[in-house]
């Protein structure tokens, strides 16, 4: 009776918060944030929860929460401020900030900038006026910093967010070349926090290899953790992509199972979500951190 208890509040919080990664005494849920799309790159809405089907480690598991509803987010901006933004600044600024506007209106936000080192510029609010005065007040210079920035994009996130779902967007114009923190570092905090991460590299004005290898690690962010990746030709394609990502988050279905193997052995956990409609693209996170 006590478990049934215990699963049954662990259930009521994720209905009324819609994101809930807590462990609990006899259950653990795990939450998934799924973005359907279809051959159009369009997002897929109204689908039954008959349509998914999760695996974990290639063991099916029961799902037992289901919903798609518009939850408001933790959203960490995370803005390239190096010396070769300064042309492009405006643009990111007024881009980022449509992001905000399209979003659900009761987020909470917060600006990170770099260039060698990264800076908390704004601290979480909703309100979009300080937020754009914020974006406009960025100076670009020196070099870049994109894990770092990221990195503290997460730590402020695990420490100081008030929403239980959370995502950071990257806009970066080139390879990182200045941090300490290191990729697969990085990946395992972003999984372990369960924070979904978007980027958008403007990489048209870098060295062929170096754009290849910034690209290749936004994919790997973005893919592992649940989020997607844009390399557009111009800056100017960002003020139609930022809304887009606001569209994708605010439709995305929650998904939340106890996970048949409960061992406490603090083991990366692989995750597949398939959905039975034909020709449909599925991103989630590519897995998770079992507990210690």
């Amino acid at each position: 009776m006590r478990l049934r208890c215990v699963i049954l509040s662990a259930l009521a919080g994720l209905l009324l918060y819609g994101q809930e990664a807590t462990f609990r005494t006899g259950t653990r849920l795990v939450v998934l944030n799924v973005s359907v799309f279809d051959q159009d790159g369009k997002v897929v809405r109204d689908l039954g929860k008959s349509a998914f089907t999760v695996y974990e480690n290639g063991e099916k598991q029961t799902v037992n929460v289901f919903r798609q509803d518009d939850v408001p987010i933790s959203l960490g901006l995370i803005i390239d401020t190096s010396a070769s933004m300064t042309d492009k600044r405006d643009r990111v600024a007024s881009a980022a900030l449509a992001m905000v506007k399209a979003s659900n209106p009761d987020d909470e936000v917060f600006i990170i900038n770099f260039n060698e080192s990264a800076v908390l510029a704004r601290d979480f609010t909703s309100d979009t006026k300080d937020l754009e005065k914020a974006l406009r007040n960025l100076e670009p210079k020196g070099e870049t910093a994109m894990r770092d920035a990221l990195l503290l994009g997460n730590e402020h996130l695990r420490h100081s967010a008030h929403r239980d779902k959370k995502v950071l967007l990257v806009v970066t114009d080139g390879e990182d070349n200045s941090s300490v923190e290191t990729q697969t570092h990085l990946v395992e905090v972003a999984q372990k926090n369960d924070v979904i991460i978007y980027a958008i590299g403007l990489l048209g004005a870098e060295e062929p290899e170096s754009a290849a290898r910034a690209k290749k690690q936004l994919i790997e962010l973005t893919q592992q953790t649940g989020g997607r990746s844009w390399f557009p030709n111009d800056v100017a394609e960002i003020a139609n992509i930022t809304p887009e990502i606001a569209h994708e988050i605010r439709n995305q279905y929650i998904l939340a199972y106890t996970p048949t193997n409960l061992a406490a052995d603090g083991s990366f956990r692989k995750i597949r979500v398939d959905v039975d409609v034909p020709g449909v693209l599925v991103r989630t996170r590519a897995g998770y951190y079992a507990p210690k």
